[in-house]
């Protein structure tokens, strides 16, 4: 197992574990309210009763005992006789409501607050909607219905422990975005200083062996040798690595350059360096400019090419094809191999540093190229299409720097 893979399983099982954890502490809730709901459905019962008890009781201190069983209640609650007049309300608004005796007395004081008969109705229906009332039987066969609603705390036991995994959520998804910036800031740095130091080490024997390769030529009068030729390109192409590892970590200088040169030049190189079994063709507009760092962008390309020759298991073909779009101002540059292909729930995976399907490989050069293009070119990479079996096709996208995009002309 690769060691993307590898991350993405204990992702999964941190993810699985936190699952657990939330739902451990809602069903935990979930059984306190249920058990607070009971109490206070016995409180509510027991207020019930003790009004009953005070209507038909004549001894003074059983009505005391009554009466402070009456205010002990702490659940908010309304009861109504059987028409629906209102006979007592408990735990309400203060500035809403009054006791209702008070007006079956017969006082007349102006000073009394205001009968707010809507907030009773609202208050009633909610009470309604919670829970089933308790019936009381009264004198003469009448009887009253107790309705009540769930006390503050109860309702705060409720959204508590979605506000609580929320706050926790928040806390973890700032604490893990804040690590893994600082994570990638410090493996930026160790990349930019083993890239540089690469580069720094590389000058020493390059510098070597164009050194003796002049000699070569001298001693053995083969300046038109072409197998110095090919060396001479090689050293070359060594110092453009080294130059290539030297910018990393710094801002690129983008020249206007032609794309379909810059493209043709590498492949006319890379194609005489793989088997013969694999044939290379470019096509498309030679007249679209963008702007290119030819160091990087030569990287890009490399990339891509190495990447499509793994893929294909001994004959085969690739296709860099260059095109532009006038509405939106693009170049695109499609590198179609016909290898093994890519499945479609892969296309986004490919890019993400330590995946690769090679033994030996570091599944680093995808996620290089992606670097390159979007942070130092301002464009986009993507797999444009793939079919197991049949090929993959990568697709680069940079910005034009033509006012308007010359008809394509094909050339092989």
């Amino acid at each position: 197992m690769n060691p993307y893979e590898q991350r993405k399983r204990w992702k999964y099982l941190l993810l699985a574990f936190a699952v657990v954890i939330a739902s451990g502490s809602l069903l935990y809730t979930k059984y306190l309210v249920n058990n607070l709901v009971r109490a206070e459905r016995t409180r509510a019962q027991v207020w019930a009763l003790s009004m009953k008890q005070l209507l038909s009781s004549d001894d003074n201190d059983n009505v005391n005992y009554v009466l402070s069983v009456r205010d002990s209640l702490s659940v908010p609650a309304i009861v109504v006789d059987e028409k629906g007049d209102l006979k007592f309300s408990k735990g309400l608004d203060t500035t809403k409501t009054f006791i209702p005796e008070v007006v079956s007395a017969g006082l007349k004081d102006r000073n009394l607050p205001k009968y707010d008969l809507q907030y009773f109705k609202d208050e009633l229906a909610s009470m309604k909607k919670q829970h089933e009332p308790i019936r009381v039987d009264v004198f003469r066969g009448s009887y009253w219905l107790v309705y009540y609603k769930d006390s503050p705390l109860l309702t705060q036991l409720r959204v508590f422990p979605y506000i609580q995994l929320s706050v926790i959520a928040v806390f973890l998804m700032v604490a893990y975005t804040a690590f893994n910036s600082s994570r990638k800031s410090e493996q930026n740095q160790v990349w930019v200083g083993l890239a540089k130091e690469t580069a720094h080490q590389l000058g020493t024997p390059i510098s070597s062996l164009m050194a003796w390769i002049e000699l070569m030529k001298e001693k053995f009068n083969a300046e038109d040798d072409p197998l110095i030729a090919e060396m001479e390109n090689d050293v070359h192409r060594l110092e453009i690595v080294a130059d290539r590892f030297s910018k990393i970590g710094s801002k690129p200088v983008l020249e206007p350059q032609y794309v379909y040169d810059v493209v043709k030049d590498y492949v006319d190189y890379f194609r005489v360096r793989v088997s013969n079994k694999i044939t290379f063709e470019v096509t498309g507009n030679r007249n679209l400019k963008a702007g290119l760092n030819i160091p990087l962008f030569d990287w890009v390309i490399e990339n891509l090419l190495k990447n499509a020759v793994n893929a294909i298991d001994g004959t085969g073909s690739i296709r860099v094809d260059i095109s532009g779009s006038k509405a939106e101002k693009k170049i695109y540059i499609d590198v179609t191999d016909t290898g093994k292909g890519i499945p479609r729930n892969k296309f986004e995976t490919v890019f993400k540093p330590g995946y690769t399907t090679r033994k030996r490989g570091w599944g680093l050069g995808l996620s290089l190229t992606r670097r390159m293009v979007v942070n130092y070119h301002n464009g986009q990479i993507f797999v444009k299409d793939s079919e197991l079996g049949k090929g993959t096709t990568f697709r680069i996208a940079l910005k034009s720097m033509m006012k308007e995009v010359a008809e394509p002309a094909v050339v092989a």
